[in-house]
């Protein structure tokens, strides 16, 4: 069994070795072999990042595989000693010539499509902000750290809303920010009036992320509830965390309620307004108050218009 063990191990090595240590590619190119003698704390361990799937297929161009498929041709740098610096350092360039070098690759992965209209990109958030090529700690996606910490990092605002008692369990690390996020940019939405999206991830391709988990508030419905399907969730939900129970936007039930249903005209096709409430509802009584325990179905309704049970 020993034997056998080890005779796989060799073997896997030998791959490893004969795909890294391949020949010199030359027209300006060094080869791997090269790049793994002056830094083998990289390539001792780079048959298990993604990117060596450009290297084991030896398919590829020589401008496309390994290390020089990143930093460039590393001939010159490679005579000189180390002297001349490599073709494309990194850590020497602004945030448009880092986004364009990964994009020479990744541009065709949908889900980073729109990457160059994101927000990060507006801010000068790149790729290498947040993924560590070489020295990832985490198994997926080469990030640089844990995700939740990443995005921390920045978003110290949403940090704090997790830690509302009422919030989604990210921190207890039931979910992720990219559960619902989508970090490379979005599209436009078609919830919330057409609105930012906030690089928002659509379920099922155009429907708000919360409906991943919530699939039961989905639909479609026959009596639909017009502020969840043209304004979204966040109409009455705040998306991290709130200090009111279901992380509503307010306290008290009816109150949410009548910051719409207030009898204000020119709304809808008819300008015939939201339904006001009722005369025979006495909101000082505590009995209408709590404007659910009667319109159960407040996401929607396949068997009355007023969301009754």
């Amino acid at each position: 069994m020993l034997t056998r063990l080890r005779c796989g191990r060799l073997l896997s090595f030998a791959f490893f070795a004969s795909a890294l240590f391949a020949a010199p590619a030359g027209n300006g190119f060094a080869g791997n072999q090269v790049c793994a003698t002056c830094h083998p704390e990289i390539s001792e361990t780079f048959f298990r990042n993604p990117h060596f799937k450009s290297v084991a297929s030896r398919k590829e161009p020589p401008d496309k595989t390994g290390c020089e498929g990143c930093h460039g041709p590393g001939a010159e740098h490679v005579e000189s000693g180390g002297v001349k610096p490599i073709a494309r350092r990194f850590s020497h360039l602004n945030a448009a010539a880092v986004q364009g070098a990964c994009l020479e690759c990744h541009a065709k992965d949908v889900p980073r499509a729109n990457i160059r209209a994101s927000e990060h990109t507006r801010a000068d958030v790149v790729c290498t902000n947040c993924h560590s090529i070489h020295h990832s700690t985490t198994p997926k996606f080469l990030l640089a750290r844990r995700q939740t910490e990443l995005c921390y990092s920045c978003h110290q605002g949403v940090r704090g809303q997790f830690e509302e008692p009422s919030h989604h369990r990210v921190n207890e690390g039931a979910m992720n920010c990219s559960d619902c996020h989508n970090p490379h940019g979005s599209f436009a939405a078609t919830w919330r009036m057409g609105a930012e999206s906030d690089m928002l991830k659509p379920a099922f391709d155009t429907e708000q992320p919360c409906l991943r988990c919530h699939i039961d508030k989905r639909g479609p419905f026959v009596f639909e509830h017009a502020s969840v399907r043209v304004e979204g969730c966040t109409a009455c939900h705040f998306s991290h965390g709130s200090t009111n129970t279901r992380l509503l936007r307010r306290p008290v039930v009816f109150t949410l309620c009548l910051s719409c249903h207030n009898g204000a005209g020119t709304f809808g096709r008819e300008n015939s307004g939201v339904i006001a409430t009722s005369n025979s509802h006495n909101l000082l009584d505590p009995r209408y108050q709590r404007c659910t325990m009667c319109h159960v179905r407040i996401h929607g309704s396949n068997s009355d218009p007023l969301f009754l049970r």
